[in-house]
């Protein structure tokens, strides 16, 4: 049975997207895992599993991403922006299948309100993996084709709901290498009067890498992240 809202059965395509996004769906088809991260699910199969959605729309200065806040109570990542996302239900279906596309489109919709049937899903990446919280993590690319109200649904769980401009994204002027207390450096961006870091940056990164869109940006530039990060 779908979740409410969600379709019976799901679908990968990348058919009328809008030009722009041609490069995002064609870098999904094409990326190795080693070339999105050092991180990658243990050979053995350990880790939760677990989805994100990339959502591209089209906003009021263009291309956008769709990006959260989450409350600064939580006892993991309290405060940080990131992707709609969590882990997969029994319910979501087989992991290695239609169960990250489920578990990305019905988190959004719990965490967001996003209605899922306005999404079109035209590209899954590798799956990648957090050793810290064990989460292996399949980040799933979705087309706002059809936008809907959004917001925080749960203020225990979700601070903020807000989008970010691709072109703020690519902006040097808004980029830098966040440096975490255990000596963990990785790509960040301060947007929206947020610092985006961690997994979420480093999937952006490497989208703007991969699709042709990254800008030339000082890398020596740093941001310390305070030791709770």
């Amino acid at each position: 049975m779908a979740a409410e809202g969600l379709p019976e059965s799901l679908t990968v395509t990348a058919e009328g997207l809008p030009e722009w996004l041609a490069p995002v769906a064609h870098a999904a088809r094409a990326v190795e895992p080693r070339q999105l991260s050092r991180f990658l699910p243990p050979e053995n199969g350990d880790g939760r599993q677990s989805a994100v959605l990339v959502l591209f729309g089209e906003g009021e200065r263009g291309p956008e991403l769709l990006l959260m806040e989450r409350a600064g109570s939580l006892r993991s990542h309290a405060g940080q922006p990131s992707f709609p996302g969590g882990s997969l239900d029994p319910e979501d279906g087989d992991p290695a299948t239609a169960g990250p596309l489920r578990a990305a489109l019905r988190e959004a919709q719990e965490e967001t309100g996003l209605d899922p049937c306005g999404v079109q899903l035209f590209g899954v990446l590798p799956r990648l993996y957090i050793p810290v919280s064990r989460f292996v993590v399949t980040p799933v690319l979705g087309w706002w084709r059809s936008p809907s109200p959004v917001g925080v649904v749960d203020p225990g769980e979700t601070a903020r709901v807000f989008t970010v401009p691709v072109s703020d994204l690519t902006d040097p002027a808004n980029r830098a290498t966040s440096v975490h207390p255990s000596g963990h450096f990785g790509p960040a961006f301060l947007v929206e009067s947020a610092l985006v870091w961690g997994f979420t940056a480093g999937v952006i990164d490497r989208i703007l890498h991969f699709a042709g869109w990254e800008r030339p940006w000082d890398t020596a530039k740093q941001v310390p992240l305070d030791w709770r990060a």
